[in-house]
């Protein structure tokens, strides 16, 4: 990133900062949407000092290049349908390492605690006795929005924002569908693609507008971020023809109007090379 640590700015902690230490501990870390300029600088101090790295598919390559050298790296990344390691084999290996004495940082996409199973980690971690800490990042809904210029909420437009995860459990929708029909309320669905046109037609047969305006953001805060737009009624046809790719996020909610005022990306295309949706 570029940041070095300053003075002693950080304050004590038991489970990272004990030099006389010899047992090991783990930091459940957020790496954020992609951007490696987005990391806290916590983050960044405890990648590029880590001896493990267990890490998600969701990790971007320019972040993973901050991790050491010397240190192991550990993929264990989830697909759909494809798990690289079944969570509860994450969870122990976590606590193996940690029993060898090792700093053991758990790098996840996002923010740990959003959709990514983090509190599961911890519950084993605490559970076993190992120290551990977490370190939020900035979630896919705040980074992809801003990135996209699109503000989640807006005093003329959204006073609420709902995150909902799109990947419906066992393809089904299962989802209380007439509570996110709501005036002055932003949607956010992560990892929408594939249900995509399920939420739509769910959200329009509760009720919602099939002129609402809707977002797709498909590897967002990235070199190829693709914004794809539409509302309700167009959006699945729109962005069949993009063919865009995971990971994505949908936005849905009268504040997807103002990207076309608010593209900041777009007007400065030298910051990203992201394609005008």
């Amino acid at each position: 990133m570029g940041v070095a640590p300053g003075p002693a700015r950080y304050r004590s902690n038991p489970v990272t900062d004990n030099p006389n230490s010899s047992a090991g501990e783990v930091a459940l870390v957020g790496a954020g949407p992609g951007d490696p300029d987005l990391l806290t600088i916590k983050a960044w101090r405890l990648i590029t000092s880590a001896e493990v790295v267990l890490y998600d598919r969701l990790v971007s390559p320019e972040i993973l290049a901050l991790i050491p050298e010397t240190a192991r790296r550990v993929h264990v990344g989830k697909q759909r349908a494809n798990h690289a390691l079944p969570q509860d084999q994450i969870n122990q290996r976590l606590v193996d390492l940690a029993r060898e004495g090792l700093k053991v940082v758990r790098l996840k996409g996002g923010d740990p605690f959003i959709f990514g199973r983090g509190g599961e980690e911890i519950e084993t971690l605490a559970a076993a006795g190992v120290r551990f800490q977490v370190v939020p990042g900035i979630t896919a809904a705040s980074g992809c929005a801003a990135y996209a210029g699109i503000p989640l909420t807006h005093r003329d437009h959204a006073q609420s924002v709902r995150f909902v995860t799109g990947h419906l459990k066992n393809d089904t929708c299962d989802l209380p569908w007439k509570d996110f029909v709501q005036n002055n309320q932003t949607l956010v669905f992560y990892m929408g693609l594939v249900g995509l046109p399920i939420i739509c037609q769910q959200l329009m047969g509760h009720g919602m507008a099939p002129d609402m305006p809707v977002a797709l953001v498909s590897k967002g805060t990235n070199p190829d971020q693709v914004v794809v737009t539409g509302t309700l009624d167009t959006i699945v046809e729109r962005v069949k023809a993009q063919q865009v790719q995971p990971p994505t996020l949908v936005i849905i909610g009268n504040v997807v109007s103002l990207r076309s005022k608010l593209d900041w990306v777009g007007a400065m295309p030298e910051l990203s090379g992201s394609k005008p949706g």
